[in-house]
């Protein structure tokens, strides 16, 4: 044993030491996950739900709005926003519950990489999907008559929140497939609460268009408060007034989601 260990070190004599690099692994994990999205199509399909998104909320309404005074190409324009953040938080849950499903988050903590660097892999390539998704909706709803007019400050801003909605909906997203590892019943699981609070909500209709008893639901659930955001934010601009509950509920669901993924992704099964 001594001679095959002696061989051993004088046939690996000249190799430099082993430097485990986060950022190169981050790098190189990012990119496999976006290099199969496109090979996949899923970039493709983060075009194109945006626009079934535009499709399906503008159309059968606009006309009732109308009649109302109301722009409903601007209206609605934030709930789509919204909904196209969450199809990148169920692409995420997927494919945090694939990894542990097939092994591979147990196959890297064997590794030598770094304890976050899947977890933060994932949420940049799901941030690079929700990149695409919001600049596809932004270009559908310029078609039916969307526009920023309180400036590109605003606009901006509009986008910032947007992507920041979407990043901490798929970082608690991520954390849920890493403890369930079954991505079918996970996106079964995720529909019916992003169904829910995007219905009840001051997105698709005034709050007034609900009946009196669930209106203190609707109007201050956090949908809709990401709604009226938005919409001052692409329309006269957002005041602090109005800012300052998103901003309440995306630290408040930052500080429960977290935690959750980090452990759920470090955690040994």
């Amino acid at each position: 044993m001594t001679a095959l260990a002696a061989n051993a070190a004088d046939l690996f004599a000249g190799v430099p030491p082993a430097r485990p690099n986060s950022f190169a692994q981050w790098r190189a994990l990012t990119g496999r996950v976006v290099w199969v999205m496109f090979t996949k199509g899923e970039m493709l399909i983060a075009v194109i739900v945006p626009l079934v998104f535009t499709l399906g909320f503008y159309l059968p309404l606009r006309y009732v709005m109308k009649f109302q005074g109301i722009d409903y190409a601007q209206f609605v324009m934030p709930i789509i926003v919204l909904q196209t953040m969450s199809f990148t938080m169920m692409s995420n849950a997927q494919l945090a519950a694939f990894e542990a499903m097939t092994g591979l988050n147990t196959r890297m903590q064997t590794m030598p990489i770094g304890k976050m660097v899947p977890l933060v892999s994932r949420l940049s390539a799901g941030f690079v999907r929700s990149v695409v998704s919001l600049i596809a909706a932004l270009g559908w709803g310029h078609l039916i008559g969307f526009h920023f007019v309180a400036g590109w400050g605003q606009a901006a801003l509009f986008c910032g929140f947007s992507l920041a909605v979407g990043t901490i909906l798929a970082i608690g997203a991520d954390g849920l497939g890493s403890l369930t590892k079954s991505p079918e019943s996970l996106s079964q699981a995720l529909t019916l609460p992003t169904l829910i609070f995007g219905m009840l909500s001051c997105g698709f209709v005034p709050e007034n268009g609900f009946p009196v008893w669930v209106r203190p639901f609707v109007r201050n659930q956090p949908i809709s408060q990401f709604s009226f955001a938005l919409r001052d934010m692409a329309q006269h601009g957002v005041t602090w007034n109005v800012l300052w509950v998103p901003l309440v509920w995306l630290g408040g669901l930052l500080v429960v989601f977290l935690p959750l993924a980090v452990w759920a992704s470090v955690r040994r099964s």
